[in-house]
Formats: C-alpha cells, sequence, structure tokens
C-alpha cells in the first residue's frame, strides 16, 4: 500500500493541494489523509479544508466530516473558515442551535463576511427567531460584495434580453434564496421592464426576511404606485414614515396616495399639515397644489403653484401644472419668464421638458401657433429620447389582439365567462373625451366612477407570463388563455376591482384607456359588460396628445407620426369588434356628445340598461375626485371650444395625416379597408 504522504514544508502548497485533489478521485482514504496532514501544516487553509469535507460529503461520512470540523474549531478557535464550514455543516444535518453557534462564531470573527451572515440567518429563522434572522439578512446585505457587479451587470441588460437576465438571477436565487442583494436587483430589473406586479412580489419576499430593509419597502411602493393601487401604496408609504417621520419624498407621495384614493379633503388636509411645519418647502406646495387641483379649489391651487415657483423658481413642473389646468391663462410676465428660463444653460433637462410644454400652451392661448408649436415639438423631441420605444412592438401588439379572437374563439366558447353585468368599461385613446362620458355616468344613481383602473393589465400580465413560460406550442387565445376558466377570470377581474370600490353601487366604470389593448379578453371573460368607445376626432385627438406630457411618460405620444399609427391601430383592432361581435361595442363620438348631450346621453344610458336620471344632463354639478387631465373641463357644461382646437396647427400635421390615412378620410364613419 502506498504510503500517505505527510511532510509538505519540501513543496509549494499549491502542488500538494493538486496531489491531493487528483487523490479524491482514485482514492478518496488517501486523500483525506493527505487533506489532514496538508491542514496540520497550513491550518485553516480554504481549499484544503472545503476539499475534505467535500471528500466527508461524497462518501456520506457526514458524522466524521463533522467530527473533524469541531476538533479543528477547538484547536484553531481564531480561524473563522472552519466554523463558516462546521456551521453550514451542521445546518444540512439539521442540527440549527449548532449552525447558530459555529456561524455566529465566523460574523464575530469576520463582520464582514456576507455569506455567514446569510447562512446565520437562515439558521436563526429555523430555530424561530425571526428578529435576530432579520438582523443577520440585514447585515448580509450591508456587507456582500461578492457577485454583486456581476448581478448588476446581469439585471442590467436591454429588454430584449430580459429573458436572459431573469434566468440568471432566479438560478443565483434558487441557490441563495435569501440573498437580499439579488432579490433587490431582481425587482428593480422588473421595474424598469415595467414588470410590476413581478416587482412587488420580489420586493415582498425581501420585506418577509427584513420588514426593516427601508430601500425594498421604497421599492415596493414604486411598485404599487405603478400598478395605481394607492390605498396600499399609503399603508407602506405610513410605515416608512414611522422610521423617518421627516423624509419629504415620502410625505409628498403620502398627499399624492391620499388624492388618488378618492379622499381629496384629507389630502389637502395634510399637505396643510406639512406646510404648517415647512412653510418654506416648494416640493410640499407643489404637493399642495396638486391635492387643490383633484379637490377643484381652482382658484386655491393657481396660488400654490405660485407659491412654488416663487419659493423655486425655474420649477419646470408647477409651471406645467398651471398650463394644465386647461381653463387657465398665463399673462405676459409669466411667457417672459418661461422664455428667460428656458434660455438658460443650466436648466435642468426635467424643468426644461415641463417649460416647454408650458410655453407651448401659454402661446397658443395667445395664438402665436408657430412658437407654440416649435415649443410643444422640442418637449417632445426631450421626452422621446429619455423614453425609447418601438412603434413596431406597440402597433403589432394591438393587431395581435385581433388575430387572438377571431369570431370562431367567441362562437366557440359563447357563454362561458363570467355572468356579471357590474363593470363598464370605457376605453380609447386618451384625450378622446373618455373622462367626459366617465363623468356623465358617475353621475348616474346606479353607477360608481372608479376611475382608470389598473386591474385588467394586472390580469393580462399574469396570463402572459404564464403563456412565455409554458412549453405548450399554441398560439393566439390558447396561448394567453392556457386552459384558463373564463368564468374565473372574469371573478379574478371583479375581484381585483373590489378594492377600488368605494360604494355599494351595482355598476362602476373602468376608464384606463389602454383597455382596448385586451378588449377579446374583456368580450371573452365578462360577456355582460358595456364596452363603450369613445372616439374623437383624429387629428384633434392625436394632437391633444401631442401637447400633453403623461405621467409615466410611455409613448407612442410623443412623435406624430407615432401617435398617428398607434390611433390607426386602435380603429382596426376596433373595426375587428364591430365585425366579429356586432353590437357589442358602444361607440361615443365626442363630436356627437358636445353637439347634441341630451340626445347622446340617453343613447348612452340606454346601451348601459339604465333609466334616464336628469343628473346625468348636469354632470357638471356631480362632486367626485377627478385626477385627470380633463378635470376642470368635466366640472362645466359641455362646450364646443375644444372641437376645432387642431386647424390652427394644421400645416404642421402631415406625418399625421399621412400616417392616419384612410381613418382619418371616413371619420367619423370606420373605413371599408383598415
Amino acid at each position: 500500500m502506498e504510503q500517505v504522504r505527510t511532510d509538505y514544508d519540501a513543496g509549494p502548497l499549491w502542488a500538494a493541494l493538486a496531489e491531493a485533489a487528483h487523490a479524491v478521485d482514485s482514492d478518496a482514504s488517501r486523500a483525506a489523509g493527505q487533506l489532514q496532514a496538508l491542514l496540520k501544516v497550513a491550518p485553516g487553509q480554504p481549499q484544503a479544508l472545503q476539499l475534505l469535507v467535500d471528500l466527508r460529503r461524497a462518501t456520506g461520512d457526514l458524522a466524521g466530516a463533522r467530527t473533524t470540523l469541531e476538533s479543528m474549531a477547538a484547536e484553531l478557535p481564531e480561524l473563522a473558515a472552519i466554523h463558516f464550514e462546521l456551521g453550514l455543516l451542521t445546518a444540512e444535518l439539521g442540527d440549527a442551535e449548532a449552525a447558530v453557534r459555529s456561524l455566529s462564531r465566523v460574523v464575530e470573527l469576520e463582520p464582514q463576511h456576507p455569506q455567514a451572515w446569510r447562512a446565520l440567518g437562515d439558521a436563526l429563522a429555523e430555530i424561530g427567531n425571526e428578529t435576530q434572522a432579520a438582523h443577520a439578512y440585514a447585515r448580509q446585505f450591508q456587507s456582500s460584495l461578492m457577485d454583486v457587479k456581476t448581478l448588476e451587470h446581469v439585471s442590467g441588460l436591454d429588454a430584449d434580453q430580459a429573458e436572459i437576465a431573469e434566468e440568471v438571477l432566479r438560478e443565483y436565487l434558487n441557490i441563495q434564496a435569501t440573498d437580499l442583494t439579488a432579490l433587490e436587483l431582481m425587482a428593480n430589473m422588473y421595474l424598469r421592464l415595467n414588470q410590476f406586479e413581478s416587482a412587488q412580489k420580489v420586493f415582498e419576499r425581501a420585506l418577509e426576511l427584513v420588514p426593516s430593509f427601508r430601500r425594498a419597502r421604497a421599492g415596493y411602493v414604486a411598485a404599487l404606485h405603478r400598478q395605481l393601487r394607492p390605498e396600499e401604496e399609503g399603508q407602506q408609504l405610513d410605515i416608512l414614515l414611522q422610521d423617518d417621520p421627516d423624509n419629504p419624498e415620502y410625505r409628498v407621495l403620502k398627499a399624492a396616495t391620499l388624492s388618488a384614493s378618492g379622499k381629496s379633503r384629507e389630502a389637502v388636509e395634510y399637505c396643510e399639515t406639512l406646510l404648517g411645519t415647512d412653510p418654506e418647502n416648494h416640493r410640499f406646495w407643489l404637493a399642495y397644489a396638486q391635492a387643490l387641483r383633484v379637490a377643484a379649489r381652482q382658484n386655491d391651487c393657481i396660488a400654490a403653484y405660485r407659491k412654488a415657483i416663487e419659493l423655486e423658481p425655474r420649477l419646470g413642473e408647477a409651471w406645467w401644472g398651471l398650463a394644465n389646468l386647461k381653463t387657465f391663462r398665463f399673462n405676459a410676465s409669466d411667457v417672459q419668464t418661461m422664455r428667460n428660463d428656458l434660455s438658460r444653460a443650466d436648466l435642468t433637462d426635467g424643468n426644461r421638458v415641463f417649460l416647454h410644454f408650458a410655453l407651448g400652451k401659454a402661446l397658443e392661448d395667445l395664438k402665436v401657433y408657430d412658437e407654440s408649436f416649435q415649443q410643444y415639438r422640442s418637449g417632445n423631441a426631450l421626452v422621446r429620447a429619455a423614453n425609447p420605444y418601438n412603434i413596431e412592438d406597440i402597433v403589432d401588439g394591438v393587431a395581435r389582439e385581433r388575430q387572438r379572437f377571431p369570431k370562431e374563439f367567441f362562437v366557440a366558447h359563447a357563454d362561458r365567462g363570467n355572468p356579471a353585468a357590474d363593470p363598464i368599461f370605457i376605453l380609447g385613446l386618451p384625450r378622446s373625451g373618455s373622462t367626459l362620458v366617465e363623468q356623465v355616468l358617475a353621475s348616474h344613481s346606479l353607477v360608481e366612477g372608479a376611475g382608470e383602473l389598473p386591474c385588467l393589465i394586472s390580469l393580462v400580465r399574469r396570463l402572459e407570463s404564464k403563456s412565455s413560460h409554458s412549453e405548450s406550442e399554441c398560439d393566439g387565445a390558447a396561448a394567453l388563455l392556457h386552459d384558463e376558466d373564463l368564468n374565473a377570470l372574469g371573478e379574478e377581474y371583479l375581484e381585483r376591482t373590489r378594492s377600488h370600490r368605494k360604494s355599494m353601487r351595482p355598476h362602476f366604470t373602468d376608464k384606463m384607456p389602454s383597455n382596448f389593448h385586451h378588449l377579446g379578453l374583456i368580450c371573452a371573460i365578462l360577456p355582460n359588460a358595456k364596452i363603450i368607445d369613445a372616439r374623437r376626432h383624429p387629428l384633434a385627438c392625436c394632437l391633444s396628445n401631442f401637447k400633453q406630457i403623461f405621467p409615466f411618460r410611455q409613448g407612442p405620444s410623443y412623435d406624430l407620426a407615432d401617435i398617428g399609427r398607434y390611433y390607426r391601430a386602435y380603429v382596426e383592432l376596433l373595426a375587428h369588434f364591430d365585425r366579429v361581435l356586432p353590437g357589442r361595442i358602444h361607440r361615443v363620438s365626442y363630436e356627437e356628445l358636445v353637439g347634441n348631450p341630451e340626445q347622446e346621453i340617453r343613447r348612452l344610458l340606454g346601451y348601459c340598461d339604465l333609466p334616464f336620471e336628469e343628473a346625468c344632463l348636469r354632470f357638471y354639478e356631480t362632486e367626485r375626485g377627478i385626477r385627470t387631465i380633463s378635470s376642470e373641463q368635466v366640472r362645466q357644461p359641455v362646450y364646443k371650444d375644444a372641437l376645432e382646437q387642431w386647424r390652427p396647427y394644421e400645416q404642421w400635421l402631415g406625418p399625421l395625416v399621412k400616417e392616419l390615412g384612410p381613418v382619418l378620410d371616413a371619420y367619423p364613419a370606420v373605413p371599408d379597408r383598415v
């Protein structure tokens, strides 16, 4: 039998390690002897230690590995590597208390050992010590350096490589399920890719591990905000404010969530409290102005915006807030001030964008249309450059809905959806008159105006996520629905809406304009829901979008050709459903509604199976918090001023006219060829 070598003083350590590693596969007993001898010469040598423990594991001798490590730990109590291996091994053997002792010794010796903190957190959680486990996980996050750069690179991959990034992070978390760094990176990646529900779930997991992880909770708030879930967002902000009550960002967000929750009075009072503590804070005045706008206190709102500008000159968002009060008019001094601000080289891009749009509106009111259009165009170019999108992908997504839901689908799935008739969907492009339609319906005693609900979008994202991870090769509606119960999907939508409803009225509106992207799904899962298509003259609607900054800056309204293509795709989609489901959708022409309000309102109520009520004609008297851009306009009787607002800009609308094509020529009818 070959003699086991025990003297390694004569050669380099790497050669001894290589010799022992080579012996692992051929002679485990010999390799174990060599490694133990090597560790006597080089106590705690990490590669040798790892090889020895792995060898014991491979031969099933975990008890022997433990005995070896315990002996070494007693002889060398100051070597963290030995305690770390012993902690991992005892955790594997199910002795969580012993693991806690060993791993606690590791972090005592090496306080910046992220893997030890993470393993200690797992062991503490195993014995039920959740408080100390959370502390350990938090320390792991603070001290983690290993793999962070790689994970940051992966999580920052472009959208077309998102599946790769997700797979890499998911595989890493399969191994290190409690790595807070990886969890945060993954959640932020989902936020960047607009996968807000996925981001929410990952942030929730991080907060389960460490409830005090403030960055994760702030990310959680962002995910809820993008899903338009203000009640839950407010609850999370309350937790953040308990720990950091003077944080101005949290306080401003809290004011916004109160308004978004329909608590306009509370929002105003909350902002007044903030101003009582810091009357010179321009952000508090800006939040106050926005709360006053929702509460329909326009004069006070204007004064608050003016105060914000006084405190922070060149505050573009406040100038735009004034411009966005559609009935407000700037004076000559305002126009000159905005021009002067835009000429400054030190103006931030964020303020510059808002000022371009605000000055465009001011010059429009002064009938200086050429310069007005140039300001709008400059503002749009900045937004477009900072928020890239692919118009082809957007248009293809709209067209895919037609392919998913042909007539044959509805014949084969007739009456399989949920029979509830509660929802009234109001859809179309932004700036199409949908807020006016909702205000009319919300004035009816049987209808609650619930605003723009994120519920259908969240449901679609769940279905699409399931479809993308499926191995099924089917396409169309089958790929999206993947054997889902249509009745159950309808109930899921209704359940998602319940937290957004404030009254017990039998019907409610869902005014999310982009719901038209999912029209086939609506018709399939809620066959008795009412669907209203709010339609406005293509040039008026598209130009109005071009003159608007939307909250999350998403396209395609920042380029005239793009918004023209988008409008045409929308008309084509609605025409498809007019053919396959005749009479299913009720169309409201903005021009007809303004020109013949009583006639059109009676038609609208008749379609919704609602008895006529005089209050619907006096919709402008209905008090409710309205957050959309048209809030001031729908609080007064219908007027015709907006019908022709596109005409002074007609000479610059060539790209839009070209893309609209037959849709523009045939309006208000749908062209035969779409």
